[in-house]
């Protein structure tokens, strides 16, 4: 008789707890949760973590938190990440991620825009800008800290640790609200960029996350779930983790590997030997350049094999029926040659490696994908828990973001913005009536904001972003007002435009005020001709400073990192700025996209 699946059908699961100690009781004894001690990954069973969980969401329970009140919660990808996020959950709280880039000024929105008031943070240096927020909040606010005992830090915020917590709640049962919890209840809000600028809090409900489980489970059935591995290092306050790192392998059953740091990325890929692998585009992007790096230190019969592999797996996936018979037998000694080596470079287990969170390039999932490591490439948004769509395994098209997973609805608007529906849907934004109006209306389609359209397979391909939002090729999502609102605080700087759309980073077009011109030029003895001095490196090195100091202000994927400057001045008159003195980003990029792009 076959052994029965590890996964688990989400379709009629009631919260995303229940699901966790359903599967915790199934798979008791197996090994859950990898984390690095000691230089070596050591594991906590299912029923250890479940232990912890119970503990931990009683000793919230001890402390005042109740069903309905929001837990912050800022922590690197850790074992100790999960538990919270369940335990919170589980008494009916709601989870608040934050990234742990965030500074104390997007701390102190988000704790005054959701109301929480406990946070849990992993150690004192992320507690740091935390704390600083949480004295400046419009209401109190106790922290548990995950690591340390205390802080060199003198506040009047109550600090609690994690260990006393989970001390106060060992021996007590399960809380009674997770059998109380409905698919429709609340679990997270989950921060993300809004066009106004400042983060707008996504609301979404157990049911939303559990849809998605169903669709991504469903996705991948044609590989064959059994004892899959997952490798997590995306940041878990990013939707697209927070599904494919915490409750999607809790939904089959899966062991987690939780990598170091980006940095050690490939070492620990040989250890944990992942089964599956999700990341954004960004990554994959600079694997393809590490790779045909060491390729150039490789000799050159390697260098031959390496790329006769890669154009017959191209011509193999674009044109199948030209392989002639000798490319057929020569393919078939390059996969034991070339591409079998390429897989054990990810650990010998990879089934699919998935890509999301920002578009992915055509020739990235080419090249991938011709070395014999199938890349299925998937397209969602946080207001959509995240997934949407996804390639399936057996029939993949690179150039678009595949088919509509189970359980989503979808359909294109005369003006061509894609237009979703389904239990995934966000229950709105929190706080925000307007913006959630805007953006689903009464009969639940949720406007995307992507335009695109069909093909006659059902494929989605997505030909334009409606918004101005920028998504970088790590898949953050930034608001390219609040940066240049940032920016422009700095007494120098008159007006800016970000650019960075499916790039690495941003970068700017910077226009200097005027005052600044003539003063640097009277002090520098030159004449005050602002086309003149963008040719003067001491002009432009005081420019560069201004810029750096602005952001200091922003997150690290939101900051700057090169820029050029204007020789002009935005105005109406040259058509780059309405009359309402809103930049006409169009009409700039018709005359600097070259030049911004110059800077990659």
């Amino acid at each position: 008789m076959a052994a029965a699946s590890p996964a688990i059908d989400t379709r009629n699961i009631s919260s995303l707890p229940a699901m966790f100690f359903e599967q915790a009781e199934r798979h008791s004894n197996r090994p859950f949760l990898w984390t690095k001690r000691d230089d070596r990954y050591k594991s906590l069973s299912w029923g250890e973590v479940r232990n912890q969980v119970i503990a931990l969401a009683n000793g919230l329970i001890d402390i005042g938190v109740s069903s309905g009140d929001r837990v912050m919660l800022i922590a690197e990808n850790r074992p100790e990440w999960l538990i919270s996020d369940i335990a919170i959950m589980s008494i009916g709280a709601v989870t608040v991620p934050a990234y742990t880039t965030n500074t104390a000024v997007n701390h102190l929105h988000i704790l005054n825009n959701s109301g929480s008031r406990t946070a849990i943070v992993s150690n004192a240096s992320l507690a740091k800008p935390l704390v600083t927020a949480a004295v400046e909040a419009n209401h109190e606010v106790q922290v548990v800290l995950m690591h340390g005992e205390g802080m060199a830090i003198e506040s009047e915020i109550d600090i609690k640790t994690w260990r006393d917590l989970i001390s106060r709640g060992t021996g007590k049962p399960i809380p009674t609200s997770v059998g109380a919890a409905r698919r429709e209840d609340l679990c997270c809000i989950i921060y993300t960029s809004g066009t106004g600028g400042m983060p707008k809090g996504v609301m979404l409900s157990h049911g939303a996350i559990l849809c998605n489980c169903y669709g991504a489970t469903d996705l991948i059935e044609t590989l064959g779930i059994e004892n899959e591995v997952l490798l997590c290092f995306l940041p878990l306050a990013h939707a697209y983790e927070h599904l494919c790192g915490v409750f999607l392998p809790t939904a089959l059953g899966a062991e987690i590997y939780y990598a170091e740091r980006l940095e050690t990325l490939s070492t620990n890929m040989l250890e944990a030997r992942p089964t599956l692998m999700t990341a954004v585009p960004r990554l994959y992007e600079t694997m393809r350049q590490r790779i045909l790096q060491g390729l150039k230190r490789q000799g050159s019969a390697r260098q031959r094999l390496f790329y006769a592999a890669l154009e017959i797996g191209k011509k193999r996936y674009e044109r199948p029926k030209d392989l002639t018979l000798y490319e057929r037998f020569l393919d078939i000694f390059l996969e034991r040659l070339v591409r079998d080596a390429m897989r054990k470079r990810f650990g010998g287990r990879l089934k699919a490696i998935i890509s999301g969170g920002a578009p992915l390039n055509y020739g990235v999932g080419l090249f991938f994908t011709a070395l014999g490591l199938p890349l299925l490439q998937g397209y969602g948004q946080t207001e959509a828990a995240p997934l949407i769509s996804a390639n399936p395994p057996e029939r993949v098209k690179l150039h678009t973001v595949g088919v509509l997973v189970k359980g989503v609805e979808a359909k294109i608007a005369e003006d061509g913005e894609i237009l979703v529906r389904g239990e995934m849907v966000m229950k709105g934004y929190w706080n925000d009536p307007d913006s959630t109006i805007a953006t689903v209306n009464e009969k639940g389609w949720l406007h995307t904001g992507d335009v695109g359209h069909f093909d006659e397979d059902g494929y989605l391909e997505i030909t334009d972003r409606k918004k101005d939002i920028i998504v970088n090729s790590s898949g953050e999502t930034i608001s390219p007002q609040r940066v240049e609102g940032v920016l422009c605080l700095e007494e120098c700087i008159e007006q800016v435009m970000v650019f960075g759309d499916q790039r690495p980073y941003l970068t700017g077009l910077v226009v200097p005020t005027q005052d600044f011109v003539e003063k640097w030029a009277k002090a520098h003895d030159c004449l005050p001709e602002l086309e003149i001095l963008i040719a003067n490196n001491d002009f432009k090195d005081d420019i560069t400073k201004s810029v750096a100091r602005a952001c200091n202000n922003l997150r690290t994927f939101e900051k700057v990192r090169k820029h050029i400057i204007s020789p002009h001045p935005f105005t109406s008159e040259n058509g780059q700025l309405t009359p309402t003195l809103k930049i006409r980003r169009h009409a700039i990029l018709r005359e600097f996209q070259s030049d911004l792009e110059a800077l990659y």
